[in-house]
């Protein structure tokens, strides 16, 4: 069995080290040249892509403590303490540009993913999103979508996705799991990094999908309760609740929606099931699986096969030919404007990104507001890069 999330810490830094790989030279690819450092000079300015919705995008950090329950990985620590960040339909015209993430964050990833690229952590950092903060909410009441990250990826590497979906008309939660991260910082100038990337605890997987579905559902009690510390919480309908997540974060989708029925229904974005599906108690919910053509059609990972065959609800197995790990984030857009396409993704960074906001948006336009998606009934000639599975 492959276990493609596993690898989110060392993939990015081995493709970013390697020297640039020019279209011409694709033949002597497989024989790698002397490992050389490119500087990324600093008039690199980095941008993610526009969202395509109608709605402008607002944004609101939270830090939340949960006074009930200890850290799972840093007991001493006391309370688990989450850092969040809610994107909104936003009224147009006010707010100002929210930052992307810390320098010491961007230093910190870097230092995770890509040592020796040459990439100033100030030019990720810098780097142009598309959300406001202060930004007052647009009027309406939104689905709630919850994001997971990767395994040691900070939460701002889903900022894309979140910014889209917001754009369409979601209040959207992205979660960083305390110390499962590179570094991420908080209001009181102390950055946290990962104390367990290194070497799990002895129940290792289980113990993270576990913890996960326990952050989750804290965030969903902090944003829907009464005295929610989020000031435009009754923009939420609390009636409609999904969850998506990368590598590990797409594992967690399927034990929050064990762990809690409030969540109606969840997407997995290329990530082995640490926990299988019928074992989490995903039952008839509907379920959304999209990985990588090259790990994750049938017969490549197992975990998924089982999953495709004890899901019961409405399923879609989707692969993207071409696509890499790392496609279903931020990174490899960003890394392709810094001059480091990675070697292997055959798919240009932008198109793989437009690819995931179109069916992960399709997804649950189809499953939380009930819009029908032609997108989701079978391939569509706008999208010949996906195949639709059936094992």
């Amino acid at each position: 069995m492959r276990r493609t999330h596993r690898i989110a810490s060392g993939t990015l830094a081995i493709l970013l080290s390697l020297p640039l790989v020019l279209p011409a030279a694709s033949a002597q690819a497989a024989t790698p040249a002397p490992a050389v450092t490119a500087a990324v000079g600093t008039d690199v300015h980095l941008t993610l892509p526009r969202p395509t919705g109608p709605h402008a995008v607002g944004l609101s950090t939270l830090d939340l403590v949960d006074a009930h329950r200890q850290d799972p990985w840093v007991p001493s620590a006391g309370a688990r303490r989450l850092m969040v960040s809610v994107f909104y339909p936003a009224r147009p015209g006010n707010g100002r540009p929210a930052p992307y993430m810390t320098t010491e964050e961007a230093a910190l990833l870097l230092q995770k993913q890509a040592p020796g690229a040459g990439i100033p952590p100030g030019t990720l950092s810098g780097t142009r999103s598309w959300a406001r903060t202060g930004a007052r909410p647009a009027p309406g009441r939104f689905p709630l979508i919850v994001l997971s990250p990767g395994f040691t990826l900070p939460r701002p590497t889903l900022t894309s996705l979140a910014e889209d979906l917001a754009s369409r008309g979601y209040a959207v939660v992205l979660v960083n799991h305390t110390y499962e991260d590179s570094g991420t910082t908080f209001p009181d100038g102390r950055t946290l990094t990962c104390t367990i990337c290194e070497t799990l605890p002895r129940r290792g997987w289980v113990a993270v999908n576990e913890s996960r579905a326990k952050d989750v559902s804290f965030v969903i009690d902090q944003l829907t309760g009464r005295h929610s510390p989020w000031q435009y919480h009754r923009t939420i309908d609390r009636s409609r609740i999904g969850m998506a997540g990368h590598s590990a974060g797409g594992s967690a989708a399927a034990s929050a929606m064990a762990a809690d029925p409030r969540v109606r229904a969840g997407a997995d974005m290329d990530g082995t099931f640490d926990v299988p599906p019928p074992a989490a108690g995903v039952g008839a919910r509907p379920f959304l699986l999209l990985g990588t053509e090259s790990e994750h059609a049938p017969g490549k990972d197992t975990s998924w096969d089982q999953a495709w065959a004890d899901l019961g609800g409405w399923k879609r197995w989707l692969t993207v030919t071409g696509a890499v790990h790392f496609n279903f984030t931020d990174l490899p857009v960003l890394a392709s404007q810094a001059g480091f396409p990675l070697p292997g993704e055959t798919i240009a960074a932008e198109r793989a990104a437009a690819i995931t906001r179109a069916y992960v948006g399709a997804f649950f336009d189809l499953q939380l507001k009930g819009i029908p998606q032609p997108l989701l009934k079978g391939p569509s000639q706008a999208y010949p890069e996906v195949t639709f599975q059936h094992p």
